[in-house]
């Protein structure tokens, strides 16, 4: 049984194929398909012949939040913060940089093109204290909006414009507090959704509110050692429905991104399940996705290329298997595919189950 580590899972990848800004079309993205043993090159516009009538396609519904925002404290100095949740209360979570952490009790006003708000220093919280509680004099998500940035990833360097309000966000995106874009996403445009309902293909969604975790690096090379960040996340009803229908039929359920993917898994491991199904309801996740892991819904996933030796190249490997994604990436890195957040996509399809490490966390 072999155990992975970190370095299993580390490629070369050079730093002009990390996109910087997204395909001027959606759908003319490229598309690599690795459900076999030879990959396929193809254009994302190209999906729905790939899909057969009676699958179901399941999205993320989160909406991006502006979710950076920069200010200063009493003392003077800067500041520069990303929300990573909305609390009741007009409370918020987030992380925050200063040449001095601002104690509880203080202040921090935010600025932004229209105008500043006073934010009140509530003290830390999250694990390990790393994030700020803090807050704000009215409802947060209305602030954020007028106030805040595009929560653009620390791998893109140009500054947030008009452009990245609108691309840096799916079609469907409809409920707000994501501090990033669920990326596979972002390829949909309404002529490849249409091209999808024609050729048969229904569709479902789930929430997952994507925190700044999902950059979090693993700096450890013992797996077994990594804290997983945790986010939010909401399966509907409907949505099980749907995937139970569509298993009974003999459809596939292709999943959206490894966010949605997230979600659909750790909602089918609820310990409070007495069929091991898939349970409908609302939680946080810390779940912990490494070859071995047992799928319980997944058949296909589309996915964008994810950075080196992290926790999503160890999700992709444990569906399609290790030897197989770290084929394509070697293919894709050859034939200059775009990386990362506004790069390419891949169709990986679930590998047949095998022995291997596994390591799940689920809360």
């Amino acid at each position: 049984m072999r155990q992975f580590v970190l370095s299993d899972f580390d490629f070369e990848l050079p730093s002009e194929l990390i996109s910087q800004h997204p395909a001027a079309e959606r759908s003319a993205s490229r598309l690599l398909d690795g459900r076999s043993h030879v990959p396929v090159d193809r254009r994302f516009r190209d999906l729905p012949g790939l899909l057969q009538p009676g699958d179901l396609l399941v999205f993320n519904n989160t909406r991006v939040i502006k979710a950076r925002l920069l200010g200063i404290k009493a003392s003077g100095g800067k500041v520069e913060a990303l929300v990573e949740r909305v609390l009741p209360n007009f409370e918020v979570l987030m992380h925050l940089r200063a040449s001095k952490s601002p104690k509880a009790g203080g202040v921090v006003r935010f600025e932004g093109r229209s105008g500043h708000f006073d934010a009140e220093v509530l003290g830390r919280a999250g694990p390990e204290n790393a994030l700020f509680h803090l807050r704000f004099p009215s409802e947060p998500f209305a602030l954020i909006e007028a106030h805040g940035h595009v929560p653009l990833p620390p791998y893109i360097t140009h500054a947030d414009g008009a452009d990245d309000e609108r691309r840096y966000q799916t079609i469907f995106a409809s409920q707000p507090g994501a501090a990033a874009a669920p990326t596979a996403a972002l390829h949909f445009d309404e002529g490849v959704m249409a091209a999808l309902q024609a050729r048969g293909v229904s569709t479902a969604h789930v929430t997952l509110h994507v925190g700044a975790g999902t950059f979090q690096p693993v700096r450890t090379e013992n797996l077994a050692e990594h804290a997983m960040h945790s986010e939010w996340f909401d399966v509907p009803q409907s949505t099980v429905d749907a995937i139970a229908a569509t298993k009974a039929s003999g459809g596939r359920v292709v999943v959206v991104g490894t966010t949605t993917l997230r979600a659909l898994e750790s909602a089918a491991q609820s310990s409070d399940s007495k069929t091991g199904g898939l349970q409908a309801g609302s939680r946080d996740t810390s779940i912990f996705i490494t070859p071995g892991f047992e799928f319980k819904v997944v058949d296909l996933l589309i996915t964008n290329f994810h950075l080196p030796k992290s926790t999503l190249m160890m999700l992709v490997s444990a569906l399609a298997g290790y030897e197989q994604v770290m084929s394509l990436y070697r293919h894709a890195v050859d034939q200059r595919y775009g990386f990362f957040s506004y790069g390419d996509a891949m169709l990986l399809q679930r590998a047949p189950v095998r022995t291997a490490s596994k390591l799940t966390k689920a809360s």
